[in-house]
């Protein structure tokens, strides 16, 4: 008898031993997500510990471990947010979401913005926007007008000192000046509903060039040349005359 309890205090001794340091050794990792933690249960496991002893220390379920995740719905999807973002590389979620909506995909907005953070496609902000050069095109030379349109921004002061905005848009094929519409404050909203009266007298242009500023790249101006199958182009790097 005496030897059959020394035994089994022994037995119980290694397996406490074995259990601290498989144990040890895997609260050096850092596991949070639910198929970390199955593999890590998987590993105790070759390490001899026992399942249920496994599923205690790192806290999960036998439910959890023996789950089978459903199929992932979202391959097409990803694949085209990542084909927008190498694209259209200065594009958060909202503005690849508008694109995906403009294309005809019927996505919610928040899915989107899930798979876009789990694609790490987050861009830094930074002081100094700069369109990327793949997103640039040479200089068009129309030969009829309304091919292509030339717009900016012209700055001036009135006698009280307040800041006057004038939107010059200039007829690349004809040469001839659109409209100089002076304003105070002149804003993406504002610009399209300008476009829209001005286009409503002298119909829409095929193409309109710009530089990269809020205005003319913001969410209002985008939608509004979708919706009337207008194409915007930006000026190449360091030109800009070419929409003067």
């Amino acid at each position: 008898m005496l030897e059959k309890e020394n035994a089994r205090l022994k037995k119980l001794l290694a397996e406490s031993l074995l259990e601290q340091e498989v144990t040890r050794e895997a609260l050096q990792k850092k596991v949070v997500a639910a198929p970390a933690r199955r593999e890590l249960v998987s590993w105790m496991g070759s390490r001899g510990l026992s399942e249920r002893r496994a599923l205690a220390i790192v806290r999960m379920s036998p439910s959890s471990l023996r789950y089978v995740p459903a199929p992932d719905r979202n391959v097409e999807l990803r694949q085209q947010i990542l084909a927008l973002a190498q694209r259209h590389r200065r594009y958060g979620s909202g503005m690849i979401y508008l694109k995906l909506r403009q294309a005809g995909k019927r996505v919610n907005h928040k899915r989107v913005g899930r798979l876009y953070a789990e694609l790490q496609l987050q861009i830094k902000r930074r002081r100094r926007k700069k369109v990327p050069v793949s997103e640039r095109q040479p200089l068009y030379r129309p030969t009829a007008a309304n091919e292509a349109w030339s717009m900016d921004f012209v700055f001036d002061r009135v006698a009280g000192g307040r800041l006057l905005k004038c939107l010059g848009i200039v007829d690349d094929g004809t040469h001839q000046a659109v409209v100089v519409h002076p304003e105070h404050a002149l804003g993406g909203a504002h610009l399209t509903r300008i476009l829209s009266r001005i286009c409503e007298r002298r119909g829409y242009p095929t193409i309109i060039r710009t530089d990269n500023g809020k205005e003319f790249t913001g969410r209002a101006m985008l939608n509004w040349a979708h919706d009337h199958g207008v194409t915007l182009r930006l000026i190449e790097p360091g030109k800009p005359n070419q929409n003067a």
